[in-house]
């Protein structure tokens, strides 16, 4: 079969097409012929050896797929030959298959088409996990975003409306700004143009904002943690930045905040009866029309490193994914 290999670790131009060969599933796991594969900043941290994670190389990079059950392992009885399911693998993602654990599958419902599901699972499951779960928004309250108009950002946008709160999307330009507000943003800061901090104390009648997601960090972080509410809950999602900011341990003290880590990622393996809730809660919200996920392109397997790149160069809106 045909894979996206990364052999040395670098950038998206150093990955190839290969023939690998056809993996296997082995006990507690099942094979997915990969129908669409979603992309996500992560995939660019991977193969730079910048992630959490660092898989042994050579490896398949792509954490999230959707696609049709093709063979199962030992002990699988939740899945059959011909289930469409949408699943998280981490890596192995940019494959016409590949091996998961049939514990970080769900089942997609009839009429879902394969590239929304494929980009359900990280961008939208990372959000609910910090909006819903880590950061407890609640209706009524006001959440900010960072890097709204990213994939996790709009996700967060569009969970933060579906659970009655106002928010205040904020990303690099009138163009993306334009997309938050479609997805239901109540207002917007152009944070290249304006001062962040002072455009949040005007927004919020200087209380500031109950929840903040930041994706981004950076020379954002500072600025957007002097601007939060008192008890409000601060997000770190990741450094899309590229730069993992220092903030001073001060601040939380005078705004009895609090700095609340999320990572979706060891949340899903530790907790999967929770993660489960999770998905089935957004998969509720899309059935009821309260989330509308935005594919804004779509990039043959061949073009998987140019997906990446596009991503790293920030030029992407809402999700992209990979069709092989």
């Amino acid at each position: 079969m045909k894979a996206i290999v990364c052999k040395a670790w670098g950038g998206p131009e150093q990955l190839v097409l290969e023939d690998i060969p056809l993996p296997e599933p082995g006990p507690g796991q099942v094979r997915i012929r990969v129908a669409a594969a979603g992309v996500n900043f992560p995939d660019v941290l991977i193969i730079q050896k910048k992630y959490q994670m660092q898989p042994a190389l050579p490896f398949t990079p792509g954490a999230e797929v959707a696609g049709t059950v093709t063979a199962v392992g030992e002990g699988v009885t939740r899945f059959a030959p011909g289930a469409t399911v949408a699943a998280l693998c981490l890596i192995g993602g940019y494959a016409e298959e590949c091996v998961v654990d049939a514990a970080q599958c769900m089942p997609v419902p009839a009429g879902v088409p394969m590239p929304l599901a494929a980009s359900l699972m990280l961008a939208y499951g990372t959000s609910w996990h910090a909006v819903r779960d880590r950061g407890a928004l609640q209706s009524g309250e006001t959440m900010l975003v960072l890097g709204a108009a990213g994939g996790v950002g709009l996700a967060a946008v569009e969970i933060g409306k579906a659970l009655g709160a106002r928010v205040i999307a904020a990303a690099s330009s009138a163009e993306k700004l334009a997309v938050c507000r479609e997805h239901g943003a109540d207002e917007a800061i152009d944070y290249e143009r304006e001062d962040l901090r002072e455009a949040v104390k005007r927004l919020t009648g200087g209380k500031g904002p109950e929840v903040i997601f930041d994706p981004v960090g950076g020379r954002f972080t500072e600025p957007a943690f002097r601007a939060i509410a008192w008890r409000g809950r601060y997000l770190v999602i990741g450094f899309a930045d590229g730069n993992v900011p220092a903030l001073p341990l001060n601040l939380p003290l005078l705004k009895g905040a609090s700095l609340v880590g999320v990572y979706w990622g060891e949340f899903a393996k530790r907790e999967p009866g929770n993660n489960a809730k999770g998905i089935a809660e957004l998969l509720g919200w899309i059935g009821a029309g309260k989330l509308k996920p935005r594919i804004s392109k779509m990039y043959p397997l061949a073009q998987a490193p140019q997906a990446l790149i596009d991503m790293a160069a920030r030029r992407v809106v809402g999700k992209v994914v990979v069709v092989p």
